[in-house]
């Protein structure tokens, strides 16, 4: 920056308005850091603009001045994406919070990246179709912050990524420039794929402002069971014959071990057991069918075959919505994890589904001799390869979380993994993701971030290791 941060932001006010810019002094006890439990700073200054062309100048404005912005979402991350190094101006999209049109004919709904998740289901809901993209932070978490992390949860493995829901976007760039592309179009070859290259970048070459997003078709039957299972194998053989006998496939397939699955039931209070039996392996499973009736037959045939073969043991299938509902409450619990485990060190790794029961072995009983009063709960969305695991300890000494990543990413890096499956890189991975993605990889990832954002101005320290902002990169430089 050229100018103290109290000039800058008395000349950011009277360019965009009192209305729109909030100094820091004024934001009073407002949440500006992301659930991942890492530093941040505070902002100086809050933008909220209410339009596409509000984001734009505001950019255009920071650009010109050298300024970094860091855009925040719903601040349910878990990788540092959204907080703060210290200096910049954050940016939220709260007031673009619009759901604009749904299209069923197209199968597509229109909205503003500052709306919050739960309300584009519902929308999706009460049009009669369905908006498939869902976590536990559904409540909270914002479609562009959705969108800027590439995020996952529950139903990847029927229906894809967030990235696979978009067909059109909006976005604006760090020099202000806006690109919209919001097309209904499911094919659009039209030369290079710019939204898939905003989708995952987490607010690094750009603010996602807009999108048009695909709806699926509202299930008319979905069956959900518990199930209880003696060992790893029978877990992957309940999957394969799951997805081979369902005709409507496999929606969720959440796998807990009893590490977690113990953990849950003697600490959050608000759950219940789903079975009266202990079990090596827990399996929520769910399907959805166009044809209710169908649909649940299917499934108990499913699970009755799995039960005389001996694959479960035992499981309590879903008599009604409230059913499936407690059910979940199960698998959503670790919301309450930052308060039963302060300090906790998460884990969103990802590995072949094949691989995944050996690496858990492998990763509890190095931690564990490592530190053993060390805690470990681990759990995961088997079905799309989806591991995670939480640490734990007591009196952890300062640099204890430096020594555990450094332990559980070279495990990762060992079995060919990734060290993000669904929650991006942020401020929290950028060492480590040289152990997934190679040196040419991460050269290209350079070279586009110079290329959308030469001075380093859309969240800094963030995914890539680069210049200072307001500073030009070198050419060559990784």
């Amino acid at each position: 920056m050229t100018s103290s941060p109290g000039s800058f932001v008395e000349r950011l006010v009277a360019e965009l308005g009192a209305d729109v810019v909030t100094p820091s002094a004024d934001l009073g006890t407002r949440r500006v850091r992301d659930w991942s439990g890492t530093p941040g700073a505070d902002p100086i200054a809050l933008i909220r603009p209410s339009t596409t062309q509000e984001v734009s100048r505001a950019l255009a404005f920071c650009h010109a001045n050298r300024q970094a912005v860091v855009t925040q979402g719903g601040l349910t991350g878990l990788a540092g994406g959204a907080n703060l190094l210290g200096g910049e101006v954050a940016m939220s999209l709260e007031r673009m919070s619009a759901i604009e049109e749904v299209d069923t004919v197209s199968g597509t709904i229109t909205v503003q990246a500052g709306v919050v998740l739960q309300r584009v289901q519902e929308a999706a809901d009460a049009a009669g179709m369905m908006f498939p993209l869902d976590l536990g932070a559904r409540g909270s978490c914002t479609i562009g912050g959705n969108l800027a992390t590439n995020a996952g949860g529950n139903r990847v493995i029927k229906y894809g990524m967030a990235r696979d829901h978009v067909l059109g976007l909006e976005a604006v760039l760090a020099d202000g420039t806006v690109i919209s592309d919001l097309h209904k179009m499911i094919k659009n070859n039209s030369g290079y794929d710019l939204k898939n290259l905003l989708i995952g970048s987490e607010g690094t070459l750009g603010v996602i402002t807009r999108a048009v997003m695909r709806l699926a078709p509202r299930p008319a039957g979905v069956s959900t069971a518990w199930c209880g299972l003696p060992d790893f194998a029978a877990v992957t053989r309940l999957l394969q014959h799951a997805r081979a006998h369902m005709s409507g496939g496999v929606s969720a397939f959440e796998v807990m071990w009893p590490s977690y699955y113990d953990y849950v039931l003697a600490n959050v209070k608000t759950v219940r057991a789903p079975l009266d039996t202990r079990h090596a392996f827990y399996v929520l499973l769910e399907s959805m069918g166009s044809d209710a009736e169908r649909q649940a037959e299917e499934f108990e045939t499913m699970l009755g075959e799995m039960l005389d073969a001996g694959v479960i043991e035992n499981a309590s299938l879903a008599s009604s919505a409230a059913d499936a509902t407690r059910f979940w409450a199960v698998r959503d619990a670790p919301a309450e994890f930052p308060i039963l485990l302060p300090g906790l060190i998460a884990f969103d790794i990802s590995f072949p589904i094949a691989d995944i029961g050996e690496v858990a072995r492998q990763c509890e009983a190095m931690l564990h001799a490592r530190w053993p009063d060390m805690r470990t709960l681990v759990y995961g969305h088997l079905g799309d390869g989806n591991l995670h695991v939480i640490a734990h300890l007591n009196n952890a000494p300062p640099d204890l979380e430096e020594h555990v990543d450094a332990a559980v990413y070279e495990l990762t890096r060992e079995w060919h993994g990734a060290v993000s499956a669904e929650h991006g890189i942020g401020g929290k991975k950028r060492a480590y993701l040289g152990y997934t993605r190679d040196a040419g990889a991460i050269g290209a990832m350079h070279a586009i971030k110079r290329a959308l954002d030469p001075l380093n101005l859309l969240n800094p320290g963030k995914v890539l290791v680069e210049a200072s902002p307001g500073k030009s990169s070198p050419i060559g430089a990784l």
